[in-house]
């Protein structure tokens, strides 16, 4: 058993804990000072630029939503006009709006929403016409699909208490949403942690649906959309397998083999045939167009799109540039629409039928420089990175990792970096292994006893600038916040500032609050004593030690409901206790989701001025 004096910090209502962080709050405050009002103004222009988070495309036009400014909406695009239906500002205080689900014919859409960033939601269902609400569910919902424009799908993720056929949370299922009232349609005797996904497809009466358990393996389930009695499982396995839609057969993209994803189809007998086999460049995503396949590979950790005809028969390549990143790729067989991002770039809105074309932009020019370096890891494997600043710079480097759940990090833009920019810093995103850039096995290769591998990749990276003679700080959030801990309490003095955010840190608890059981396949499980022993070798909080660390910011909010914010406390104390220059910032109106727009840009303000104090000098 290990000792654990800070459990304490575990407890968020106690007093005693509000005080402490109150206490603590006070304390980086002091260290701030004024400065943090004046990157609150310098953000103010880059947060005006509009970024698009989702788009669709329906029989009555495109809907979008974005953030530009403050501002949180909901756009319908259709005629050359455009035309507000959800408007965040009219929410309630502190919401965050997080996704949207229009139906094809364009006459419903269903918003979610949450309040301060947890992960709890309310959806609200309204009439396109009268922009009326309909319907409203609240709870820990998943995603949603449309029936036809009275009835849907959704999943529900039973957090706390146990789903209706008895299985302990955490665990989804799904309901059939009709007249107001819900009955479980799918997911009965699906054990803990196996978490369902809808997908809809282009064919009229098809849907798909993905359980996954973890991140590195799920399995297809696909039937009628109007009965979901006839959903029976298509295909999966040991691997990662992702829904693309129904064409003669179910189209999905596997990464079975080497784990670079190729697209296969699952016929109604069972058969399965491989459509477009995998390539040098893992497969992210695809969509039927007519009668092509529009697939989106990732490049070096870039997006590039390879057009094949439905028989598997290469086209032709279309590249971007800058680098960037294309998501919420989404078709009605007779055209697509896509959202493409770089750091230059907050976004492009494009359409693609004959030919690609883009229906909006927001571009800012200036002499900005996007690169791209290698460096080798500790055993001679090849990490990638970009780099991203102004022609003149300093030697002031922010380096940006995440490294798990097969999440790659690709070139999107990023207002809160911007003053960075300005002043002269370099901002770097490495693409260590735990991330997809390269395929599920890279993904793997950072997973559970690999995980030392993505902590090396990050160092090797850190490496370079310094021996370059930079000023380096390194900047992590949730699972990029253990990687950034792991390399403060393992090589800190490869650091010249840490920031540290919403992080998972105590690795021998974090099965044990809110649902970080859910994380077991990714980490390991501390409760087997082989496991333990690799997640004891690392854990942050097991490992400060009495030695010279640079300053470390570690910040939370206190409505994250996914990362408990006890790992960012218990750390903190932990430092403070061998006298280490660390500071806490704790927001009580955000949380693992995120926050309203305002919230989030004073924060941003902070990170910024811990920055230039710890960094510019």
């Amino acid at each position: 058993m290990v000792e654990d004096r800070y459990l304490w910090l575990e407890k968020l209502n106690d007093p005693k804990v509000l005080k402490w962080i109150r206490r603590e709050n006070e304390r980086t405050r002091s260290l701030l000072g004024s400065l943090p009002d004046k990157y609150y103004e310098a953000l103010k222009s880059f947060c005006e630029y509009p970024v698009v988070k989702l788009a669709r495309i329906t029989e009555r036009g495109y809907f979008v939503q974005l953030l530009e400014n403050v501002s949180q909406k909901i756009v319908w695009l259709h005629g050359g006009e455009k035309r507000i239906v959800v408007e965040g500002s009219r929410l309630e205080r502190d919401s965050v709006l997080t996704y949207f689900y229009v139906n094809k014919e364009g006459s419903r859409l269903a918003y979610s929403y949450s309040i301060a960033g947890s992960d709890e939601q309310i959806i609200r269902v309204i009439d396109l016409d009268s922009i009326e609400v309909v319907d409203e569910i609240k709870g820990a919902v998943g995603n949603l699909v449309w029936v036809d424009e009275d009835r849907f799908y959704y999943v529900k993720m039973f957090r706390r208490e146990k789903t209706p056929d008895g299985v302990n949370p955490p665990a989804s299922r799904v309901f059939l949403r009709e007249d107001g009232s819900d009955t479980m349609v799918f997911g009965e005797g699906l054990p803990r942690s196996h978490f369902i996904y809808l997908h809809e497809t282009s064919a009229r009466d098809r849907i798909l649906v993905r359980v996954s358990y973890g991140w590195a393996k799920s399995t297809l389930y696909g039937g009628r959309l109007s009965d979901p009695f006839t959903w029976t499982r298509v295909y999966g396995g040991d691997f990662v397998v992702k829904p693309v839609d129904y064409f003669d057969g179910y189209l999905a993209v596997s990464y079975d083999g080497d784990g670079l994803g190729k697209l296969i189809r699952v016929r109604e007998d069972g058969s399965v045939e491989s459509i477009v086999s995998e390539s040098e460049y893992p497969l992210m995503y695809a969509v039927i167009v007519g009668d092509r396949i529009l697939a989106c590979y990732l490049a070096n950790a870039s997006s590039v799109f390879r057009l094949f005809k439905t028989s598997g028969e290469p086209l032709n390549v279309i590249e971007f540039y800058p680098p960037g990143s294309v998501y919420s790729m989404h078709s009605n067989r007779r055209e697509a629409v896509f959202v493409y991002t770089s750091f230059t770039v907050p976004f492009r809105l494009y359409s693609f039928s004959d030919t690609l074309r883009i229906i909006d932009e927001a571009v800012f020019s200036g002499d900005y420089v996007i690169d791209e370096g290698v460096v080798e890891s500790y055993d001679g494997t090849r990490v990638h990175f970009f780099t991203f600043s102004k022609k003149k710079h300093s030697k002031v480097a922010l380096v940006y990792g995440y490294g798990g759940f097969g999440k790659s990090l690709t070139p999107k833009f990023k207002p809160q970096i911007m003053p960075f920019i300005q002043k002269g810093g370099v901002y770097v995103v490495v693409n260590t292994r735990g991330g997809r850039e390269y395929g599920e096995k890279w993904h793997r290769e950072g997973m559970r006893e690999k995980k030392q591998n993505v902590f090396e990749d990050f160092k090797a990276v850190l490496k370079f600038f310094k021996e370059k003679g930079y000023r380096v700080a390194a900047i992590g959030v949730s699972n990029g916040g253990l990687l950034v801990a792991a390399v403060l309490t393992q090589s800190p003095e490869l650091l010249d500032a840490a920031l540290i955010g919403y992080p998972v840190i105590d690795m021998l608890r974090f099965h044990k609050l809110y649902i970080g059981r859910a994380w077991i396949p990714e980490y390991g499980d501390p409760d087997d004593p082989k496991d333990a022993e690799y997640l004891l070798k690392y854990s942050p909080y097991h490992n400060v030690r009495k030695t010279k660390y640079p300053p470390v910011l570690i910040f939370t909010g206190l409505h994250d409901d996914r990362v408990h914010p006890s790992h960012a406390l218990k750390f903190v104390a932990k430092l403070k206790e061998i006298e280490a220059p660390v500071y806490l910032r704790v927001e009580t109106r955000s949380g693992h989701s995120g926050a309203a727009p305002e919230i989030k840009r004073r924060e941003a303000a902070d990170l910024l001025a811990f920055l230039e104090k710890t960094l510019f000098k």
